[in-house]
């Protein structure tokens, strides 16, 4: 048990310290905006091209890893898309309720978690499932959006929308750029290999802070019971689905198995808010979701570890 928490307890302290500094207002409204840009331009894109160049690719290629993580959000995705689209009729607030149910925080919780969890030198799994996460499952929400939002648009028009913004996100651009490189056979010259590791030892920690002092704004008003219902599917549903895959229908090295239950027990990430906000829909529930699945994660992550 003290094993469990000194992995999980680290994760959350970080997420708690940078949730007080915002709440005592040491840090400003805009320390959120800025670390997390800080984050997504250049510590997690870093993180990710250390690992990928001192990887091979037969270490990272894991086509059943891709299968139970992504059944594990895909069925939960379009269970929560259908029911509350048949429900409401809107299929952008349908969208973005089936992304806060499914999107998993690989990002700025998972691959610290994952590195205390396996060791730094054993997160493959975890960045294949960030890469999965920000590209192909963004990519998913944003189609269902751009459909129920630009009506009248062309679907070519709303796939090439999706296609640029995706070419735009420098958490693809960063691992597509390793791959080419180490495709090559070419090593990084010493001095750049150092600065991009030391950018990448920066993620993991500044990930969580900025996720504690976006937790510490206004969460909009949002009906519970909607939240807890999208958290109980993200934090109990998708993991046993991908438990199950994992487990009892593909067979893949130990690492890989247990990296894809843990990412998928991992809390809501911040991209569901994050298309309200663009949007301009279901912001509220989006919040309260992302708030009560990372305080509940604590739990709940604890139980997975234990048990795995």
């Amino acid at each position: 048990m003290f094993a469990i928490a000194n992995i999980v307890l680290p994760v959350f302290a970080l997420i708690v310290a940078g949730y007080i500094l915002r709440r005592r207002n040491i840090l400003s409204l805009n320390a959120s905006t800025e670390l997390n840009r800080y984050v997504v331009w250049l510590a997690l894109p870093a993180l990710m091209i250390d690992v990928m160049v001192n990887s091979s690719w037969s270490e990272l290629y894991q086509p059943e890893f891709f299968y139970a993580f992504e059944l594990g959000v895909f069925i939960i995705f379009f269970a929560v898309l259908v029911l509350h689209w048949l429900k409401t009729k809107n299929l952008v607030s349908a969208a973005i309720d089936a992304t806060s149910a499914s999107y998993a925080n690989t990002g700025y919780i998972g691959l610290p978690l994952c590195a205390l969890t396996f060791g730094a030198d054993k997160l493959g799994p975890a960045m294949v499932a960030a890469i999965l996460t920000v590209s192909a499952n963004f990519a998913v929400s944003i189609i269902f959006i751009e459909a129920g939002s630009q009506t009248g648009k062309s679907l070519f028009v709303t796939f090439r929308n999706v296609g640029i913004s995706l070419c735009k996100n420098p958490l693809i651009v960063a691992p597509v750029l390793a791959g080419l490189f180490c495709a090559t056979g070419l090593q990084l010259p010493y001095g750049v290999a150092q600065s991009i590791k030391l950018l990448g030892a920066s993620a993991s920690p500044c990930a969580l802070v900025a996720t504690g002092l976006f937790l510490a704004q206004r969460q909009e008003s949002a009906s519970p019971a909607v939240a807890i219902w999208l958290v109980v599917l993200k934090l109990v549903a998708q993991p046993l689905i991908a438990w199950y895959f994992a487990f009892c229908v593909f067979d893949m090295p130990p690492l890989w198995a247990h990296s894809a239950v843990i990412l998928s027990a991992l809390p809501t990430g911040t991209g569901p808010f994050m298309l309200a906000e663009l949007y301009g829909r279901g912001g509220g529930i989006a919040s309260r979701t992302i708030f009560l699945s990372t305080v509940l994660g604590i739990v709940t992550l604890s139980v997975c570890l234990t048990l795995l």
